[in-house]
C-alpha cells in the first residue's frame, strides 16, 4: 500500500460522512436557493484547501470553480479540469421520502450516484494532494455547474471555456454498471419539436372541409422512427405527442418532441436534413420543426484512447481490471470533447438507479475510486 492508497483508508469515515452531507443538501436544478445552499456546502468543506469562485447564472444557482492549494512544478501550465454538477433531478422534499442510508454494503439516496459521491470522490482526492504535499505537473481545478441535468444552458459556455484552458478533462459521472467502466464514448443528443398543422372543422356538420393534423401526425411517425438504424448507434425517438382540442373538432395542431441520439456529427446531419426535408401526405397540412443539437458526440479519439491507458494501468496496479464503454446518455463532457479537449468520463461512483428509487453506490469501491484519481492526477 502505497502513501496515497493509505491516506484514503484512514479517511474513508470522513468520505462516507461528506456523501451523506451532500446528498441531504437537496439541490434540484429548478431550485437556486437549493442549488446554492449546496454550493456554500463545498466552499465550506473546501476552504482550507482551494480557492472557490462562484458564478452566477440566471435562473439556476451558482456555478462553482474551485482551484486547488496543490504545489506545481509548473503553475503556468494548462490545468487539468475536473467536471461535474451541483444539481439533480430530485424534486425538493425527496429526502424525506428516500432518507439516505447505509445498507447491504451501499449508500442509498436522491442523487448519491448522480453525482454527489462522484464530487465527495473529487474533493477528498483532491485533499490528499494537499494534505500528502504532493507536487504536481499542472494545476486542479474542479468546476461544478448548476444545470447539467436540464442540458446545461447556463454553464456550456463556462465548460468550453474552462476546457479550452485544460491539458485534459476528467469527469465525475458515475461509471458503467457495477464494473465502474470508464466512458471513452457518448453519444451526441438533439432535440426536436416538430408541429404539425391542419384545418379545425366540426367533425359531425363538416367533416370533409378539415384536415386533420392528428392523421398527419400519424402518416408521419412511422416515417421519423424509421431513421432509427441500431447498426449504426442511431436512434430516433418521438416521445411525446400532444393534439387535438375536443373529439367533436378535426384537429388542427399536434406537436411531437423527438429525441435522436447518434454516435457522429456526420451521422446527426444526416438525421437533421431527413427530420427537416419532411412533407407532408396532405396537401392541406404543414410541418414545421424547430430545435437541433444540444450536446455534440464525445467520440472515442486516440488521445481519449491514451487517457483511458493510463487509468487502466493504474487500476491494474490496484488488482482491478478496469473497462471502457460508449454510452448513449449524455454529460458535459460532449462539450469539452467536442472542441477537442482529451476527456475522460465516468470516474465517479459505482452504483446503479440514477434517476430511479433504487439509486445506490456500492461502498467498497470509494476507496479505489479515490485513489484511481490521485493517481491520474499525479501522472497526468
Amino acid at each position: 500500500m502505497n502513501l496515497h492508497d493509505s491516506y484514503v483508508a484512514k479517511r474513508l469515515p470522513d468520505v462516507l460522512a461528506l456523501i451523506q452531507e451532500l446528498v441531504e443538501c437537496e439541490s434540484p436544478s429548478d431550485s437556486p436557493q437549493g442549488v446554492n445552499r449546496f454550493v456554500e456546502l463545498l466552499i465550506e468543506k473546501t476552504r482550507d484547501i482551494a480557492q472557490a469562485t462562484t458564478i452566477a447564472a440566471p435562473g439556476f444557482g451558482n456555478h462553482l470553480r474551485l482551484q486547488f492549494a496543490t504545489a506545481a512544478t509548473d503553475a503556468g501550465a494548462p490545468q487539468i479540469l475536473g467536471l461535474g454538477h451541483s444539481d439533480t433531478v430530485w424534486p425538493m422534499g425527496t429526502i424525506r421520502e428516500m432518507p439516505f442510508r447505509r445498507a447491504g454494503g451501499r449508500l442509498w439516496g436522491p442523487g448519491v450516484l448522480d453525482m454527489k459521491a462522484g464530487l465527495a470522490l473529487f474533493l477528498f482526492a483532491a485533499r490528499a494532494l494537499v494534505e500528502l504535499q504532493i507536487v504536481m505537473k499542472r494545476p486542479i481545478v474542479l468546476l461544478v455547474v448548476s444545470d447539467e441535468e436540464v442540458g446545461s444552458p447556463s454553464s456550456r459556455a463556462l465548460t468550453e471555456a474552462e476546457a479550452a484552458r485544460s491539458h485534459c478533462v476528467l469527469v465525475m459521472e458515475p461509471g458503467t454498471g457495477l464494473e465502474g467502466k470508464l466512458k471513452t464514448a457518448r453519444k451526441g443528443i438533439a432535440h426536436y419539436e416538430i408541429v404539425v398543422k391542419g384545418r379545425a372543422s366540426h367533425a359531425g356538420v363538416d367533416f370533409e372541409n378539415g384536415a386533420s393534423a392528428i392523421l398527419e401526425a400519424a402518416r408521419q411517425i412511422p416515417l421519423i422512427a424509421g431513421l432509427t438504424d441500431l447498426r449504426r448507434g442511431t436512434t430516433v425517438n418521438p416521445g411525446v405527442i400532444h393534439g387535438g382540442t375536443r373529439s367533436n373538432v378535426v384537429a388542427s395542431e399536434v406537436r411531437l418532441q423527438v429525441d435522436v441520439r447518434a454516435r457522429t456529427l456526420e451521422d446527426w446531419k444526416e438525421i437533421d436534413a431527413r427530420l427537416r426535408g419532411l412533407q407532408p401526405s396532405d396537401g392541406r397540412c404543414q410541418i414545421e420543426i424547430t430545435g437541433g443539437l444540444n450536446r455534440p458526440p464525445m467520440v472515442r479519439s486516440d488521445t481519449i484512447a491514451a487517457l483511458f491507458e493510463v487509468a487502466r494501468h493504474i487500476a491494474a496496479g490496484m488488482g482491478i481490471a478496469l473497462e471502457e464503454s460508449e454510452t448513449g446518455g449524455g454529460s458535459d463532457g460532449n462539450f469539452t470533447a467536442g472542441i477537442g479537449i482529451p476527456t475522460l468520463d465516468g470516474l465517479g461512483a459505482v452504483g446503479e438507479g440514477a434517476h430511479a428509487r433504487n439509486e445506490s453506490i456500492l461502498a467498497n469501491r470509494i476507496a479505489d475510486r479515490i485513489s484511481l484519481l490521485v493517481g491520474l492526477l499525479t501522472r497526468l
